[in-house]
């Protein structure tokens, strides 16, 4: 463990919602819900005037409307997310080359190396919260502390806008009052095997011995629990925050049951991850479709390209010929309807990187520079100001799937006696 506090995790409160509550001024102060609408929606962030109604990530948009039904329901805009993310890993990077990304929103920073330009751990987080507030208008909660994990808790504790501290000598009493469900690595069926012996705090853990731990959760557990309950740590900030992958997907209002449908929708979400590679100046070699039935069922199929791309037209096509591939339309004697699909690039490159010339080349170049165009008039006037016709499509197939899960509904509903 290091003998001074110089780990940090910084995380936007709220992220989405807060992006939303910037840009619209007329939102502040009031609860809105950052997700898909209504009956098929998920929150994707709450605000914290919607928090204390029992609103949270992750719950279905339906539950969370009924538990306040005043909130304000807001679409998604990912490129503006992404635009804030690089905004404030701009600040991030100023204060340390040690920045390590856990998400858009967080990061672990390590400011050992940077306490005589800026000061030490707590007066450098001090410095972070003020530049995020007053350069991109978001707020951050900061943990600072002398290893990862115990940061990462800390900036949790005193939210939103918080600052915790916690020293080398505080780190055991900071710890141990805390339930088990803050250690890493404890889910639903660890943390019950935790509780059937008694073990309900970190502390319960820090002082039950190793080998019953072991004997109880598993070796690796058992070590990795008893580690962290003791204040070990002692993984770095590692400085790779480069996207593995970069992709859109959507839940539908009403379920799509024919793969005619879903093709426009797929080519409007390849134009989506186009635009974003572009934007963080990447290509990408690997394609892949993402399809979630009515029951939940999950299934995939990619393809790896001879030749990197950016271009929306390409990642469109290929996306269209996987779903293809994918049962849909009452396939094999059952229903198979799609609650949502999505589109993925992954194998990343830079965009400057050399490629061997092909062919096609001069296709890819035309395909990829009028995405160019589409960004710079994006950036201009506005996201919806210009698009491919596949947009219009994709409003059209929506709207007939909801016709037709009406009409399968009302199927339904006549065999029943």
């Amino acid at each position: 463990m290091r003998d001074r506090s110089s780990i940090l995790h910084v995380d936007l409160d709220a992220f989405y919602a807060s992006v939303e509550q910037r840009d619209h001024p007329e939102l502040r102060g009031k609860p809105i819900l950052v997700g898909g609408p209504a009956p098929r929606g998920v929150v994707c962030a709450a605000s914290y005037e919607a928090r204390p109604f029992g609103c949270r990530s992750a719950m279905p948009m339906v539950e969370a409307v009924r538990l306040c039904p005043q909130a304000l329901v807001i679409p998604m805009r990912m490129e503006r997310y992404a635009e804030a993310s690089r905004s404030f890993f701009e600040v991030l990077d100023e204060f340390s080359p040690l920045v390590e990304s856990l998400s858009l929103d967080e990061a672990f920073v390590d400011v050992a190396g940077s306490e005589r330009l800026f000061g030490d751990g707590p007066e450098v987080a001090r410095k972070i919260k003020d530049t995020v507030r007053s350069r991109i208008d978001l707020v951050a909660s900061v943990g600072v502390a002398p290893t990862k994990f115990v940061a990462k808790i800390a900036s949790d504790l005193q939210k939103p806008d918080g600052l915790c501290v916690v020293q080398p000598d505080e780190l055991l009493d900071f710890l141990h009052p805390l339930p088990v469900s803050r250690l890493w690595g404890v889910g639903k069926v660890t943390f019950k095997k935790l509780d059937d012996v008694g073990l309900r705090t970190i502390g319960d853990v820090a002082r039950y011995p190793v080998d019953l731990l072991r004997k109880r959760v598993g070796p690796a557990a058992g070590d990795h629990l008893a580690a962290l309950a003791r204040g070990r740590d002692p993984r770095d900030v590692v400085p790779d925050r480069r996207a593995v992958s970069i992709g859109h997907e959507e839940t539908f209002a009403a379920d799509f049951d024919r793969h005619a449908d879903l093709e426009p929708v797929l080519r409007h979400q390849a134009d989506r991850v186009a635009a974003r590679l572009r934007k963080a100046e990447r290509r990408a070699r690997t394609v892949t479709v993402k399809v979630k039935y009515g029951d939940f069922k999950s299934v995939s199929r990619r393809l790896t390209l001879t030749d990197p791309t950016s271009d929306g037209s390409v990642i469109g096509s290929v996306a269209v010929d996987l779903v293809r591939q994918i049962p849909v339309d009452g396939d094999h004697g059952r229903e198979r309807t799609v609650r949502l699909c999505g589109v993925a690039a992954s194998n990343l490159e830079e965009r400057d990187a050399p490629t061997q010339l092909t062919l096609d080349e001069p296709t890819r170049q035309r395909g990829e520079e009028l995405g160019n165009v589409l960004d710079a008039i994006a950036d201009k006037f506005g996201t919806g100001a210009i698009g491919r016709a596949s947009y219009q499509e994709k409003q059209t197939a929506m709207a007939k799937a909801k016709a037709r899960a009406r009409a399968r509904a009302r199927g339904k509903t006549k065999k029943k006696p």
